[in-house]
């Protein structure tokens, strides 16, 4: 059964990851980070990798909680997993070929990314698929305070250009599992929190209360900041919530804060009623379906818009914004009109070809 309410969390997290990069590439003249557009750009893009990599891990886990009552057998569980390891891989490539730093754009060739996270996640299932739900929870709490064992060996202090790229095979897997953009640690607590979740679809009191703590948490964090006098989130540096690298507060307030955005758009669906808002959101659900595409071409033209550029001056504050939301919404027509035209010409159709249970 295709809930509804998951196609919309799909959504919404692609979108704001269009959102945050756009921005990034066409970023307005005279913003400073602490302008109010500066920060309303800063929390979509510090909701939308951890929306974006839950989301995946719950459906990952779904999947493979299927094959697993199933019965199926080492090879077919190798057909579905290496077809989505591959292409995981290959898509995380193309990216970063298409916004590559030799034409303005933000990867070198070879950088890992928040898609080969995903990709050692999909290698993960078969083991993740068969661990409690107890011992998954368990993982995802010494993944949560992962940060605090990293010290030194999580970089804080190093560059955006330089947390991108490897000089060697060592520093490679370093920026894959430690210290990348989305490295293992302590990024698989997303997709685990995702399993988590899925666990738990039926047990909303649970789900409510581990809400709650985790708004009782996020609270504690803005206290912190305040008696502590420092930036309560920045990208990196001295804030209480960092992306680059993800603190613990960080983890814990966007993972409360994505279990609150994903209850909120259940509704009543797990129940057998309606999601959030009935079929007035319908309108997202194609593009929550099409995510790793549109993941993968919005890179494309943001790729073509970084060369062009290039050198260039900054746009000012509105012809920036207006090009920011304009190429964000561009893709919900886009993702109904490819749905109902060319649905078998899609990223994900060829996960759906390769990986057909058999």
């Amino acid at each position: 059964m295709r809930l509804r309410h998951i196609d919309r969390m799909r959504a919404i997290a692609i979108l704001c990851m269009v959102e945050v990069h756009t921005a990034a590439i066409v970023p307005p003249e005279g913003i400073t980070v602490g302008h109010p557009a500066a920060f309303v750009a800063a929390a979509f893009g510090g909701m939308a990798a951890p929306m974006f990599v839950t989301i995946s891990g719950w459906g990952m886990y779904r999947s493979a909680s299927r094959r697993l009552s199933e019965g199926h057998s080492t090879v077919q569980w190798t057909s579905w997993i290496m077809p989505r390891v591959a292409l995981l891989c290959l898509c995380q490539l193309l990216v970063n070929l298409l916004l590559n730093v030799e034409r303005g754009g933000r990867f070198e060739w070879h950088t890992p990314g928040v898609l080969t996270l995903l990709a050692i996640s999909a290698a993960l299932c078969p083991v993740l698929v068969r661990a409690t739900t107890r011992n998954r929870s368990l993982a995802m709490l010494a993944f949560g305070i992962s940060p605090l064992l990293l010290g030194s060996l999580s970089e804080p202090d190093i560059g955006w250009f330089e947390r991108v790229g490897a000089e060697s095979a060592e520093e490679w897997f370093a920026r894959l599992l430690l210290n990348g953009t989305y490295p293992v640690v302590p990024w698989m607590f997303y997709v685990l929190l995702g399993t988590v979740l899925h666990d738990l679809s039926a047990d909303t009191t649970t789900r409510e209360r581990g809400i709650v703590f985790g708004v009782l948490a996020t609270t504690v964090t803005l206290a912190l900041s305040v008696i502590e006098e420092i930036d309560w989130a920045n990208t990196s540096g001295e804030a209480v919530l960092t992306f680059f690298p993800a603190s613990m507060p960080f983890l814990i307030v966007s993972g409360t804060m994505v279990a609150l955005s994903l209850r909120i758009l259940e509704g009543d669906e797990e129940t057998g009623g309606e999601p959030f808002m009935g079929d007035r959101l319908s309108f997202l659900e194609p593009a929550g379906r099409l995510s790793l595409t549109i993941y993968v071409a919005h890179f494309a033209i943001l790729g073509a818009v970084a060369l062009m550029m290039e050198g260039e001056p900054r746009l000012a504050l509105v012809p920036a914004f207006f090009v920011t939301i304009l190429h964000t919404l561009a893709w919900i027509p886009l993702a109904a009109v490819h749905e109902r035209t060319i649905p078998w010409f899609s990223l994900e159709a060829i996960l759906r070809l390769g990986q057909s249970s058999r």
